[in-house]
């Protein structure tokens, strides 16, 4: 299959080599791929070459092969005999169980996180969601991408609890493309922070079944979101 044209990758995306040429990370080379395969634009079945795919970005082999360990690791490619590596089949099932483990993940998180951050890492979560509110507000889609992230950390860690976190982190990590997607809506990145703040009162207010309960229910309107983006 020949690859698409390689889109704008100039904004703080590598480092310098010797010479001055600019060589990508392959985490964002990862994620440029996630995005085509997600949209539809790398269909299911399509060979990832090597050689086509570090002639298109400008690179060299290694970071390329980095880059489809993340996309296999994440389910979005697959390796196959005498084929290589090719773009999975991503399936509404596939979407709808990684929402539901990652819904209760994040229920007993917040749950947790309730009942045991401290006052210095709630006042840090509320900070982070009025800077979400304005970026919301201005539909800055790639900052409240980050911020949502940091966010969701920050639940994380407040569990206090490493095997929680190493657990809740790795899901994330799996679903992150979808979410990511998802938040390029304006509606979509405005309800979600309407969902934040009621994460946020709950957390702080200490009232852990409610911090439980939005949780859920935030991840239940992000798989729809993501859902529908499939219809």
């Amino acid at each position: 299959m020949t690859q698409n044209s390689p889109q704008d990758t100039s904004k703080d995306t590598g480092i310098t080599a010797p010479g001055g040429q600019k060589q990508l990370h392959s985490a964002v080379i990862a994620r440029q791929l996630e995005n085509e395969i997600i949209a539809g634009e790398l269909k299911a079945g399509s060979r990832l070459d090597e050689i086509a795919l570090a002639d298109r970005f400008g690179v060299s082999r290694t970071p390329v092969r980095e880059a489809l360990h993340i996309l296999a690791s994440r389910h979005l490619a697959e390796r196959v005999p005498y084929r290589g590596v090719i773009v999975a089949t991503i399936t509404r099932e596939r979407i709808d169980q990684l929402f539901e483990a990652m819904g209760e993940i994040e229920a007993i998180c917040g749950r947790f996180a309730a009942e045991r951050m401290s006052m210095s890492e709630r006042a840090a979560l509320e900070t982070l969601h009025l800077d979400m509110v304005e970026m919301a507000e201005t539909c800055l889609h790639e900052a409240y991408e980050d911020g949502n992230t940091r966010f969701h950390t920050l639940i994380f860690e407040g569990t206090h609890n490493d095997e929680l976190i190493e657990i809740a982190h790795g899901l994330r990590l799996k679903l992150a493309p979808f979410r990511r997607s998802q938040l390029r809506a304006a509606e979509r990145m405005k309800k979600s922070n309407e969902e934040h703040a009621l994460i946020v009162n709950a957390i702080i207010e200490r009232n852990a079944k409610e911090a439980e309960r939005a949780l859920r229910r935030h991840l239940v309107s992000a798989a729809r979101a993501a859902l529908k983006q499939m219809t």
